[in-house]
């Protein structure tokens, strides 16, 4: 962990750069929105309790959920504006990040707002009316100011709430300090974790004291308090808006990664080898499948590793489960066919699920096959990934060998594995490729009944790059070229913090051995 510090300062300027921008795009459109709906809920009695009730129903939807949900809506809305223009829009990354974080930002804008100003003084009011100033008048110059210190202090709430919640970003493709989070969390780099946190703390800080002053320079109607924070703030924006990259970077292979250390570790090998043949790359990372997929076939990616198993269930809804061979053959065809996306080739191995035990527990109960689960699973405790329960593969299990456990829980993978290492769990799903297998002394159940998909890891190129001599030549190298084996050792040596305790240092160390 000796290079962890200095790995993520270097990473520190784009990271948090890309955060500033969205973060301060979210909140001028959250105020550009709810500064005209708080002027309206104050004239409007009728209506006021409804423009508060759906800003407050906005916040009970949990962060993460409300940003993957602007991703489908988009894609629709770009498929409809490329059917009626001719030119859609991109869906992943900064457009549903900036409209879930608008509307987070609106509730402590509008309740400040409203209530600051119906709660003024009447006799204020009445003496406006009485000297004949308008409704827009007494707004203006009544209202509005006299407001302004509790209405600056709904602004400092939302801008830490945007802040924070900016982190969660990365799961839908935009860079943020979230990557520190959701990267260090997968590969257990808990400096990696630390770091990122500290950053956005440090952020949100830096910028509600920066808005603290602009609210003390209302109350006091200090000019010089308003000017210097106002000027601190945007020379921030206007830092984080100067270009990061070069012109060659801008054109350079974006490569994605779904949420786990051995898609880091592979998406790190794929820009190994391109920038070994002299091009540039950029990476998406901590993407969710259905994400990853989406965004290849609309070519807002150029290259990422998947596996069958995942395509054949969750993205062409295959209910069968037909040998390796086979699932490999259709995936190509219906892939090529649907959506124009080359299957470069298998990587040689395979992540599939399988559900395992300790190999003293295994043993204490006579357990070696998935039938034999199922005669004890009621006395047993099941733990899965965050998604296992819910694919199809558990649905076929639990159909092909009727297994009803005593309990099911759901865990990041890393804790996962920790569950059934100290016995909290006496079940895992868990992931062919891992070497945590080995580690931890497991035992891979058998699966007789062949319920269980085959996952191979394969290379998926997008439409506009099937005819791209540069990286077909780069990446047909790696096609059959990875034992299991090794891809184990490289996923243990992240996984468990040995001395290639990066995905970089990881993939550097198996681009090695190929």
């Amino acid at each position: 962990m000796n290079d962890a510090w200095p790995a993520a300062w270097r990473l520190l300027p784009g990271y948090l750069g890309e955060h500033i921008i969205l973060s301060a795009s979210a909140l001028a459109l959250g105020l550009a929105i709810s500064l005209p709906l708080t002027v309206l809920a104050v004239r409007r009695t009728r209506i006021r309790w409804l423009i508060l009730a759906m800003a407050s129903i906005v916040q009970t939807i949990p962060s993460l959920a409300l940003l993957a949900l602007f991703y489908p809506l988009l894609l629709m809305l770009s498929a409809l504006s490329l059917r009626l223009f001719g030119h859609g829009f991109a869906a992943l990354g900064f457009l549903p990040s900036l409209l879930a974080l608008t509307l987070y930002s609106m509730l402590p804008i509008l309740r400040n707002g409203v209530a600051s100003i119906v709660t003024l003084p009447p006799a204020v009011i009445e003496a406006a009316r009485g000297v004949g100033m308008t409704d827009w008048q007494r707004l203006w110059r009544i209202e509005l100011p006299l407001a302004a210190p509790m209405l600056m202090a709904g602004i400092r709430t939302a801008a830490v709430w945007v802040i924070g919640t900016a982190t969660l970003s990365t799961p839908v493709g935009q860079t943020s300090l979230g990557n520190y989070i959701f990267a260090g969390l997968q590969v257990q780099n808990w400096v990696s974790v630390l770091f990122g946190c500290i950053a956005a703390a440090v952020l949100a800080l830096i910028v509600d004291q920066l808005l603290a002053l602009i609210e003390s320079g209302t109350a006091k109607r200090s000019r010089w308090r308003i000017v210097a924070g106002a000027t601190a703030l945007l020379a921030g924006v206007a830092i984080a808006a100067l270009p990061r990259t070069t012109s060659s970077e801008s054109q350079a292979y974006v490569i994605g990664a779904k949420n786990f250390s051995e898609q880091y570790i592979l998406a790190d090998l794929l820009a190994q080898r391109l920038q070994q043949a002299g091009a540039s790359t950029t990476q998406r990372t901590g993407l969710g499948s259905m994400i990853a997929f989406q965004a290849l076939a609309r070519d807002e990616l150029d290259v990422y590793v998947e596996y069958t198993g995942t395509l054949w269930a969750n993205v062409m809804h295959r209910t069968d489960s037909p040998p390796r061979e086979i699932v490999l053959q259709e995936t190509a065809a219906w892939l090529q066919q649907r959506h124009g996306i080359t299957l470069l080739g298998s990587l040689g191995f395979e992540n599939a699920y399988a559900l395992a035990m300790r190999r003293d527990r295994a043993q204490q109960l006579g357990i070696r096959t998935l039938e034999d689960l199922a005669r004890n699973a009621a006395q047993l405790r099941m733990g899965g990934d965050l998604e296992f329960f819910d694919r199809p593969e558990w649905s076929a299990v639990k159909r092909a060998y009727g297994l009803v456990f005593a309990a099911e829980r759901q865990f990041q993978p890393t804790f996962m594995y920790r569950a059934v290492g100290s016995g909290e769990v006496d079940v895992i799903s868990a992931f062919s490729s891992d070497g945590r297998i080995a580690a931890d002394d497991l035992v891979l159940l058998e699966d007789p009944r062949q319920a269980l998909l085959s996952y191979d890891a394969i290379v998926l190129l997008a439409p506009r790059r099937a005819a791209d001599v540069v990286l077909r030549r780069t990446l047909e190298p790696l096609i059959g070229a990875i034992p299991i084996e090794t891809m184990r050792q490289a996923n243990l040596s992240v996984d468990r913090d040995t001395e290639k305790s990066t995905a970089e240092a990881a993939a550097r160390w198996l681009n090695e051995r190929l």
